[in-house]
Parts: C-alpha cells; sequence; structure tokens
C-alpha cells in the first residue's frame, strides 16, 4: 500500500480543486495530482525541506523534496507569456531549500492587471509514487483520493481533477 502525502501548502489563498482551474493542462491531471491557490497573496515558501530542480520564466518552480516528492508550482495561468518585474526569485536552480524559506515573490496585482489569472497550480508531478496526496492550507484541505486516481488511470484517462475535497 502507498503512503499518504500531506503536503502544506506553498502560499497563502484559497485552496481549490484543479478541476476549478481554466486551463486544460492542469485542469485534466496531466501536470500531474494537485490543487490551486485561488487569491495568492504572493509569497510562494518551501513546503518541505529539499532542492529547486528548477526556476523557469516568469514564476515555475519544480521542487523535489528529500523523501521524494516532486512538485510544480506555476504562478499564474497561461503567463508563460508575462515579462515583469512582479517576479522576484530569491532562490537559484540545484539550491538547497529548508521547509518555509521563501522560494519567490510576486505581485498578484500586477499579473492581473497584465490580463492574466492569478490562481497559482501546485501540482504533485510524480503521484504514482503515492497513495492519497492531501493539501492543507489553514482550515482548508483537499484530499486527493488513490482510489479516484487509480480508476481513472488504468481506463486511459487523466481526470485527475474529479477528486473528493473534504473541508
Amino acid at each position: 500500500m502507498l503512503e499518504t502525502l500531506i503536503i502544506e501548502s506553498p502560499l497563502n489563498g484559497k485552496l481549490i480543486e484543479l478541476s476549478g482551474v481554466n486551463d486544460k493542462i492542469f485542469s485534466s491531471g496531466a501536470a500531474g495530482r494537485g490543487v490551486a491557490i485561488k487569491n495568492p497573496d504572493g509569497k510562494i515558501s518551501a513546503p518541505f525541506d529539499g532542492i529547486v530542480k528548477f526556476l523557469a520564466s516568469p514564476g515555475v518552480i519544480g521542487l523535489k523534496s528529500f523523501s521524494g516528492v516532486e512538485l510544480l508550482i506555476h504562478v499564474g495561468l497561461n503567463t508563460c507569456k508575462l515579462i515583469g518585474e512582479s517576479f522576484k526569485p530569491q532562490v537559484e536552480a540545484d539550491d538547497t531549500i529548508r521547509r518555509g524559506q521563501i522560494l519567490l515573490t510576486f505581485d498578484p496585482q500586477e499579473v492581473i492587471r497584465a490580463g492574466f489569472d492569478a490562481t497559482t497550480p501546485v501540482v504533485v508531478t510524480n503521484p504514482e509514487n503515492f497513495g492519497d496526496i492531501i493539501f492543507l492550507l489553514g482550515e482548508q484541505k483537499i484530499h486527493l483520493t488513490n482510489e479516484k486516481y487509480l480508476q481513472y488511470n488504468l481506463r486511459g484517462g487523466v481526470e485527475y481533477g474529479k477528486f473528493i475535497a473534504a473541508t
């Protein structure tokens, strides 16, 4: 039986299911199993001890925990075209990180003014290594069940976005 993974959100805002994200790559689960943060506060911190696998412009971060969790954080939707002073990385690729360390700051209002949605997906990109995945943000909680993941995956689909949300 695979281990249940519990991840504290790397940024503050409103925790939502990926199925509610207006981006097919994330809402379909093609990028992995996860959640999104609506109305983010603009500070991304490390949810665990590990390393920065990559930083992509302008606000895409890949992390790997020392226990093997691979996490993708993508500031905003369709923001790959956005260039601006809004994004301020505090780390570089291959840096060792500690839980709670600030990794990137950004101005969500600048993202919105530029015509983009600031909703930020947070996705486990190696979900096959874990059972249930639980995302926590203060009192908010979304529980992604492994049973649903396996049902869809065995059928050849990637409908990870349709999971049980627990509050």
